[in-house]
């Protein structure tokens, strides 16, 4: 059939993948660096994902496509949520739960600098996280600027022990967490969310989109947030 369908131009597209993770549906993927149409039946043809693109690599065209197939799109959404790989086809999109093996009084004298991972689940970045999986129900979510990990040094122990760990960095990725954050909390039993952000003005955007998708879930869900300095302190 002829309709109306999303056209990516290779030559203008940067990688940057922000249409691939505002494209609800699963049809646009990252293939060698690029954005790529993966399935014309999982194209919808509405186009949430122009308005993100930053180089306008994407454009609509009418021509022979298969028709948007709903069921399709439903099923490649509940694979996923399994913990299958994602529609771009990458391993290390893979949803799933680390469980860490407790260490022996003398594994812990033969690594005695050894700090272990508190990390409960993969993938991290929240442009990757499924809205849906098991580890979020019932979760404590931290929620974090990519960069506070690096300037605190007991990030694993004080923080993302005991909470399900979602990172980002509002500058460089340009993209509005606010919309997947949302329907994570809305679609999961999350008990209380905590921020950590850098003290810089820019990481302001992690806290706007963690506190929007609180008020857009419809929840009242309890929330922290903590400033880390530049020179890793806690400042709040």
């Amino acid at each position: 059939m002829i309709r109306k369908i999303i056209h990516i131009d290779e030559q203008l597209c940067n990688g940057c993948g922000a249409c691939a993770d505002a494209c609800h549906e699963g049809a646009i993927g990252m293939v060698n660096g690029k954005a790529r149409l993966l399935r014309d039946d999982y194209c919808d043809g509405l186009g949430d994902c122009l308005p993100v693109c930053p180089t306008g690599a994407i454009s609509f065209v009418e021509r022979e496509a298969a028709a948007y197939d709903e069921a399709a799109v439903m099923a490649s959404k509940a694979k996923a949520a399994e913990g299958d790989t994602l529609p771009c086809g990458c391993p290390g999109t893979q949803s799933r739960a680390i469980k860490h093996m407790e260490l022996s009084m003398s594994e812990t004298l033969k690594m005695p600098d050894e700090q272990p991972s508190r990390l409960s689940q993969w993938p991290v970045q929240i442009k990757l996280a499924p809205i849906n999986a098991p580890y979020f129900n019932g979760a404590r979510l931290l929620v974090a600027a990519d960069c506070t990990a690096y300037a605190y040094g007991a990030f694993h122990e004080r923080f993302i022990k005991g909470r399900i760990t979602l990172v980002g960095c509002p500058k460089l990725d340009s993209v509005d967490y606010s919309e997947k954050l949302t329907e994570i909390i809305r679609q999961n039993d999350i008990k209380d969310v905590t921020v950590v952000r850098m003290e810089v003005p820019c990481c302001g955007g992690i806290e706007n989109a963690v506190k929007a998708a609180l008020q857009n879930s419809g929840k009242f869900i309890p929330w922290q947030v903590v400033t880390i300095s530049t020179d890793g302190r806690i400042l709040d």
